[in-house]
């Protein structure tokens, strides 16, 4: 899965590694190395200009919530538990399909955390004496210090409580498309750790190399064959793994300290 993630680049450096046309200054974010579900995320999309003639869909770079609202939904409070979609089933989950037809995007990152149950926790276990346990925190980054550009849908929501020149009446939600984890061995793997991706989480976001951004990105791509082949694992071995603070898990941590990788996990949480 993906349950968070660090976003620190800069928008003038999104805007030419993606080659966006249009984006606001106004929406520009901060750095966020402890990204979670709810919060204000960047999106590279392929969408025509609001109140222009000419419909051919511009690259943007847009500010969405991550917590994907159907546009059918009464209310938004799923959103903060639809932070994910599936891949083997994106294409016919009712929540997920309209916008996987013509509404995907990218969602740019460093990378993403995930949490490996510690050693001394899992034997515990093993012997019934489970007690709460103690994950040692992962960062999962490509190792050639790439931009990590995850598969996204977005969909529309408007609250119908306001009115329609209201600020809020509309908002724009994302989700993650998530896939099954790598089982081949990592690029650079933590000499006492995981060796593969699957060793740490079973799913893993689905990030698309750069020769399938402009195909997932055009909205005129509706062919739900064509669609699913864009869903295919990325090759493997181009990801590297380390531990880091378990900080992390404080959602209220957030700044670059959270990336320094660690010599060995932290005690209590050996792998």
């Amino acid at each position: 899965m993906c349950g968070r993630y660090a976003a620190s680049r800069r928008p003038e450096d999104l805007a030419g590694i993606f080659e966006i046309e249009k984006w606001e200054p106004k929406e520009s974010l901060e750095p966020d190395y402890n990204v979670a579900p709810t919060k204000e995320v960047y999106a590279v999309l392929d969408r025509p200009l609001k109140d222009v003639e000419d419909p051919k869909p511009v690259r943007q770079l847009r500010k969405l919530k991550w917590g994907l609202v159907p546009s059918w939904s009464k209310t938004p409070e799923g959103g903060a538990r639809m932070i994910n979609a599936r891949a083997e089933t994106v294409h016919e989950k009712p929540s997920y399909r309209r916008a996987f037809s013509t509404r995907r995007c990218i969602l740019p990152a460093d990378g993403y955390y995930e949490w490996v149950t510690g050693k001394q926790e899992r034997d515990l276990e093993v012997e019934g004496r489970k007690k709460r346990p103690r994950k040692q925190p992962y960062f999962v980054t490509p190792a050639d210090g790439s931009v990590f550009a995850m598969a996204g849908l977005y969909e529309f929501w408007r609250d119908r409580t306001l009115p329609d020149d209201h600020p809020q009446a509309w908002w724009v939600t994302c989700s993650v498309i998530t896939t099954e984890a790598e089982t081949a061995p990592l690029a650079v793997a933590p000499a006492d750790g995981p060796h593969a991706l699957a060793d740490i989480h079973p799913r893993m976001p689905l990030m698309l190399t750069p020769d399938r951004w402009d195909d997932w990105l055009d909205p005129a791509r509706t062919d739900p064959d064509e669609l699913t082949s864009l869903l295919a694992p990325p090759p493997t071995g181009l990801m590297r793994a380390f531990p880091v603070s378990t900080a992390v898990s404080n959602v209220r941590n957030n700044g670059p300290e959270l990336l320094k990788e660690l010599e060995a996990p932290e005690e209590g949480t050996l792998f």
